[in-house]
């Protein structure tokens, strides 16, 4: 994942709401209905924030009879963790290792 995918892939996250969203969706798989009535927001928000969601591909959806259903992604979850956790660890692949170092005069 690059720099830029994953600075937007964060942006993504740093909402509030949303990532209440994947808390709630981390227990099972909810109707947007439960989702609304959990929240204080009209439903073209809640709409706003699962096609976010969903387009980033946090969140997956599938029709159940007359609901809509969404369940949260896992493995996209784990990713972003990964990217993350390599930011904080020097790895053979790290970009510092094409850098000189002492450079500064």
């Amino acid at each position: 994942m690059t720099y830029k995918a994953l600075a937007s892939t964060l942006k993504v996250l740093s909402d509030a709401s949303r990532l209440e969203i994947l808390d709630i969706l981390s227990c099972g798989e909810r109707c947007a209905c439960d989702l609304l009535e959990h929240f204080q927001f009209s439903q073209p928000t809640l709409s706003h924030h699962m096609k976010t969601l969903v387009d980033q591909g946090f969140v997956t959806t599938f029709k159940d009879g007359n609901k809509r259903m969404y369940q949260l992604n896992h493995d996209k979850l784990k990713e972003i963790n990964d990217h993350l956790s390599s930011l904080n660890a020097s790895q053979e692949a790290c970009i510092c290792n094409t850098m000189k170092r002492g450079a500064c005069q």
